[in-house]
């Protein structure tokens, strides 16, 4: 197998060939922004690291940008979002003449020409709004992408103007990826109440059925080998393409991979989760990973510890998504393996 490309990826954030589409959701978005009326203009994408929130946010954004009346760009959550927003729309390549012909003088910000009789534009959020207006007399809608936000002076900035200019009925759409505690923070500021309003996706585990069948198919497995490769991820995304790309490094040997995904999830994910997990997550974690069925009281009585003590930490690492605790009575790991790394590196 290893003479032809490998059709797995170890690459956050890059899109692999083999994937598992998430269709509901994708068509969520889509139809929300596409719509005549649109009845909503933002979507937060949530979820664990390595969960496939980038992937999808990509995939989406693609397929909103293949149709014609959409401008589609991406900002750096690092840089001035406002500035690096009032750039990208002007050297977009399909509105080069527009905001030329409109007469938008842009520069005092170093963007364009001196425009004869016309004053220059000040306010970063007036020349936005300016231009906003024109690309919505032009039926065109602007979705602006940001990948992995966090509480910044820059996203606050940004998150406040695009409040504004959804007061003033603009074509302006927005679709971020975050960690759960990122968005949280973010949703708590004082200015930016109407984030609690805004939909979020929650990047939940693949379906194990579809990842079986994309293995049995990339690797020519009976069902059975296929289902126990499938259930081995999970359905955790970043594991779905580490686990497909060694065991194509191995000739579709399942066991010889298992060494190299095990060091691979540990080295570039579990070890980041890890080191951002407080005293006492990574104490409940160690009393999950020490009670093989998952039961709450099990775990209360081998760490000592009553319900209102226990309750907090499990419902945030729930919202991290490290825990699922739909089974009432009962929570467990949501990453695979993951109660092997806890044993090894959790130090009393």
């Amino acid at each position: 197998m290893s003479e032809r490309r490998n059709p797995y990826t170890l690459l956050f954030g890059k899109e692999p060939e083999q994937r598992i589409p998430r269709t509901v959701q994708a068509s969520q978005i889509i139809e929300s922004f596409c719509d005549e009326k649109p009845s909503q203009q933002i979507f937060m994408i949530t979820g664990v690291r390595g969960c496939g929130k980038t992937v999808f946010m990509t995939d989406v954004s693609k397929k909103i940008a293949s149709r014609s009346e959409w401008i589609v760009t991406e900002l750096n959550p690092e840089k001035d979002l406002l500035e690096s927003l009032l750039a990208k729309l002007y050297d977009h390549r399909k509105l080069a003449g527009v905001f030329k012909a409109a007469k938008i003088n842009l520069s005092l910000f170093g963007i364009g020409v001196e425009i004869e009789g016309v004053p220059p534009i000040s306010d970063i959020e007036t020349a936005l709004s300016r231009m906003l207006h024109v690309l919505q007399k032009q039926g065109k809608r602007v979705l602006v992408t940001i990948d992995e936000v966090s509480n910044t002076k820059e996203m606050r900035v940004f998150a406040s103007a695009f409040q504004i200019f959804i007061r003033q009925d603009l074509p302006l759409f927005l679709m971020m990826t975050g960690l759960f505690e990122n968005i949280s923070e973010l949703q708590n500021e004082k200015t930016l109440t109407f984030l609690y309003r805004a939909p979020k996706i929650e990047m939940k585990p693949l379906n194990i059925g579809t990842v079986s069948a994309n293995y049995k198919n990339t690797f020519h497995l009976p069902d059975e080998q296929a289902l126990e490769m499938a259930k081995l991820t999970k359905g955790y995304s970043f594991a779905f393409q580490v686990l497909g790309y060694f065991v194509w490094e191995h000739n579709g040997n399942l066991d010889d991979a298992m060494t190299e995904v095990r060091q691979y999830l540990d080295e570039y994910v579990y070890e980041k989760i890890w080191s951002e997990l407080s005293r006492g997550d990574r104490r409940i974690a160690y009393g999950i990973a020490n009670t093989s069925t998952g039961k709450i009281s099990e775990i209360r009585t081998f760490l000592q510890m009553e319900t209102n003590q226990f309750n907090p930490y499990r419902k945030r690492l729930i919202r991290k998504g490290l825990l699922n605790g739909d089974e009432r009575g009962y929570v467990r790991f949501t990453l695979p393996m993951f109660e092997k790394f806890v044993l090894e590196n959790f130090d009393e």
